[in-house]
């Protein structure tokens, strides 16, 4: 593998000084984690893995006694010493009760400072990070499927280690599984490999825990460009590889923007449809939602936003959770640039407003300290740290800093910050110095430094936050205006040109209750109901159940059961649960759906119906 400029600057720059992760039992001030070795098993018929982890250490702390790793329901059989000769010792080891939140410390005796660490462990079956699915719930319905999903802290239910995004390592993994099952992972994975039920990965570049995935089943392969290639399903490789045609173009832009791709390859697994996000960019194999899989690539931009992580998050990565918005803000600024410079500045522009329309509706509802960038500690879980604000306030603030400075001297600046902290994880303090000293002093009169630090460090949007136009937008806003108005008939809205962001952006701004009439008449005319575009239906099922009408119930919940992704699924329970009687319906589709949703989902519907009883209670 090419080992480019960037990944040389690693050894030069010192490490950032950082405050403590509170979602962390780790002690990296003590003893750091920089290279992990993987031996694992994995075992469908018992829905575990099982094997080993040997970690190699940095004592930093000459007086550190022991180490403490981050472990969540693993079975620890044992953990010894590894010596530089080979020669193992075992070490005395005690797990914590388990936290809710934090799982359990593992703290081991370690006085004697040993270079490496090797544990052995089983994962149990209802591991937080891992979703195991019979050969039913999977397209083929041929072989079982497990995936994995680390972010924010699941990682630490899958392997016993330094569960932090401020803490890299690179890695080794040497996995078994049955033959005819493809096993892939965040790392280089050879498109041509036998499914001869034996895979060995590397992932020479240091990455946090958060990054680290695995997945194996009936996995297909399709090349589709010199470096890269989509996994996915048999029956649904083709369509996937047509969707993700584009890629190599994609990261050509990218390059061209921001500097060399630093990973080698970029490959995309299309996953089961209970995969719990959009997407997740695992460094070499995006995992993807087949949810955009819609046959017009007007979802594509998905694709453009894992691969800008390859530079924003992946590559710079934010130190903390409360942190986040470098990862996903940063990300959705240079999602919009490659989308523009591949798909035109249309589309782009239509993309940015509906997120921030949708942030302009939703952020009042938040509280003061949650509008804020980078909010003050606030005691939340790890995963509750990902928000609209993190993606859209700042994204939109890098957009701000764009038509300051200029997109000329502001592309010079984000390809500087991206060469500088290349292989870091950072803190928004970190961030800001260099913003400073690179951009704001550098070029005087643009933004004055109490701006800069009103868009982080207060709530709320500035009220000069520049918005991007659209005349086609503008155009629907009339349309729906006359429509509602009872001035223009649903069959005579000029929709059968609009793309999928056209008819987002229709339904987004519908009432929040729009009489029933006017949904029957759109239906009539547009037939939405069963639509198989999953952010259409759900925008469509939110509203229609909202007005009242029932017909539409069998295709939400049909919606519902199909799609185990967050965002296309759990505002359409959300808004059945708000009466007793579509609460009821709801309750009775998550039963028959339940088994094949990712646990997050789960902890999520649950969170709906605990909320809904609660307030139908009073």
């Amino acid at each position: 593998m090419r080992l480019l400029p960037l990944f040389a600057l690693t050894l030069v720059f010192p490490a950032v000084a950082l405050a403590a992760d509170p979602h962390s039992y780790a002690q990296p001030a003590k003893v750091r984690v920089t290279h992990l070795d993987l031996d694992l098993k994995v075992d469908f018929a018992q829905r575990q893995l099982d094997g080993g982890a040997t970690l190699k250490l940095d004592w930093k702390d000459a007086k550190a006694k022991d180490l403490v790793l981050d472990t969540r329901d693993l079975k620890i059989a044992s953990v010894e010493a590894v010596g530089t000769d080979g020669k193992t010792q075992p070490l005395k080891f005690a797990l914590a009760p388990r936290d809710k939140e934090l799982g359990s410390k593992l703290t081991i005796q370690a006085p004697q400072h040993p270079a490496q660490v090797r544990i052995v462990y089983t994962t149990v079956p209802e591991a937080s990070g891992l979703q195991w699915l019979p050969p039913e719930q999977t397209a083929d319905k041929k072989l079982p499927f497990m995936f994995s999903q680390s972010e924010s802290i699941h990682a630490r239910s899958w392997v016993p280690l330094q569960d932090s995004p401020a803490i890299r390592f690179t890695y080794n993994a040497h996995v078994t599984a049955p033959k005819d099952v493809r096993v892939v992972m965040s790392a280089l994975n050879d498109a041509k490999h036998p499914l001869d039920g034996d895979f060995t990965f590397a992932q020479p570049h240091p990455i946090p825990s958060y990054l680290l995935a695995i997945a194996a089943g009936g996995i297909d392969v399709r090349e589709t460009g010199p470096r890269s290639a989509v996994y996915a399903e048999p029956s649904v490789v083709a369509k996937a590889a047509h969707e993700f045609e584009d890629t190599e173009k994609l990261i050509a832009t990218t390059e061209k923007l921001y500097g060399p791709y630093a990973w080698g390859r970029y490959d995309i697994l299309v996953l089961p449809p209970s995969f719990p996000y959009g997407g997740m960019e695992n460094p070499n194999m995006t995992f993807a939602t087949p949810t955009v899989l819609v046959g017009d690539k007007s979802l594509v931009s998905l694709v453009s936003h894992e691969l800008a992580h390859s530079w924003s998050g992946n590559l710079v990565t934010s130190a903390a959770w409360r942190d986040i918005w470098l990862n996903e803000g940063f990300t959705t600024y240079v999602q919009g640039r490659i989308t523009e410079a591949v798909y035109g500045k249309t589309l782009a522009d239509e993309e940015a407003l509906l997120s921030a329309r949708a942030l302009q509706k939703s952020i009042g509802e938040m509280s003061a300290n949650s509008q804020k960038l980078t909010p003050d500690p606030r005691g939340v879980g790890a995963d509750d740290s990902l928000s609209s604000v993190a993606y859209d306030k700042g994204s939109w603030f890098l957009r701000t800093l764009e038509q300051r400075f200029g997109r000329e001297t502001f592309d010079a600046y984000l390809r500087g910050y991206f060469d500088h902290f290349a292989f870091q994880s950072i803190d928004t303090d970190t961030m800001f110095a260099y913003l400073k000293t690179n951009l704001l002093d550098k070029y005087p009169g643009k933004m004055s430094e109490a701006e800069a630090r009103a868009w982080i460090w207060q709530p709320g949007i500035p009220k000069d936050a520049p918005l991007p136009t659209s005349p086609r937008f503008d155009g629907i806003d009339k349309q729906r205006t006359d429509f509602l108005a009872g001035k223009l008939a649903a069959d005579k809205l000029d929709a059968k040109t609009w793309n999928t962001q056209e008819w987002m952006f229709f339904l987004d701004r519908l009432p929040d209750v729009t009489p029933l009439e006017k949904i029957k008449e759109i239906d009539a005319a547009w037939h939405l109901t069963g639509t198989p575009n999953a952010e259409i239906g759900m925008r469509w099922y939110v509203h229609a159940i909202a007005a009242g009408d029932k017909d539409v119930w069998t295709a939400a919940g049909e919606h519902m059961a199909r799609i185990g992704r967050l965002y296309l699924t759990t505002p359409v329970y959300r808004a059945f649960a708000k009466t007793p009687e579509g609460l009821a319906f709801a309750e009775g589709i998550y039963a028959k759906a339940k088994s094949g949703y990712h646990p997050m989902t789960q902890g999520a519907v649950e969170g709906i119906f605990a909320k809904a009883k609660k307030a139908q209670a009073k």
